[in-house]
């Protein structure tokens, strides 16, 4: 990734729209059908932990974090996470990936999931959930469901249902 140059710097509301064009461009209108978005649906993203990858001032990538709970244990939910074609498989998702974990676990979260695949995921640090410990409200691949603790353990007794963290 060095060769281009790539500046990971936190989301903020300025770039709110320049985001939104990424994701219509690399995920189409498909994106609001999905499991993962649906939960993200009407709860905000926490700026704080998304990030923006940037060549100079141009966006070529992005990735939120958004609070959720399992059951009753509080953790984040990955995605989207996106990079522009031309510059995907050099790097630019795993730096994102690795400072939206690395700056999460400072500021005390522990546990991190995503729907995705687990041989690209699990190079970050990411294991697949057992089947049937924790599950998604809609159609999800359990085999695709991951975690990441940032506090080892902590994922240890958890079950439930995946549900945005402000339906108690």
């Amino acid at each position: 990734m060095s060769e281009l140059n790539v500046t990971i710097l936190p989301e903020t509301a300025d770039d709110a729209e320049a985001v939104e064009r990424l994701h219509e461009r690399t995920f189409g209108p498909g994106r609001y059908a999905r499991t993962a978005f649906r939960i993200r649906e009407g709860r905000g993203h926490l700026l704080e932990l998304s990030f923006t990858a940037r060549i100079g001032t141009l966006l070529v990538g992005s990735l939120r974090l958004t609070p959720i709970c399992i059951g009753e244990t509080p953790a984040l939910l990955l995605g989207p996470l996106t990079v522009e074609p031309p510059f995907r498989e050099r790097g630019v998702g795993s730096a994102l990936i690795k400072r939206a974990l690395t700056d999460a676990g400072a500021k005390g979260h522990k546990l991190v999931v995503l729907v995705g695949d687990e041989p690209f995921y699990g190079k970050i640090g990411f294991k697949r959930i057992p089947k049937g410990q924790v599950k998604m409200p809609g159609p999800v691949d359990p085999a695709r469901l991951l975690v990441a603790e940032l506090k080892p353990g902590t994922f240890d007794g958890v079950s439930g249902l995946i549900r945005p963290d402000w339906e108690t």
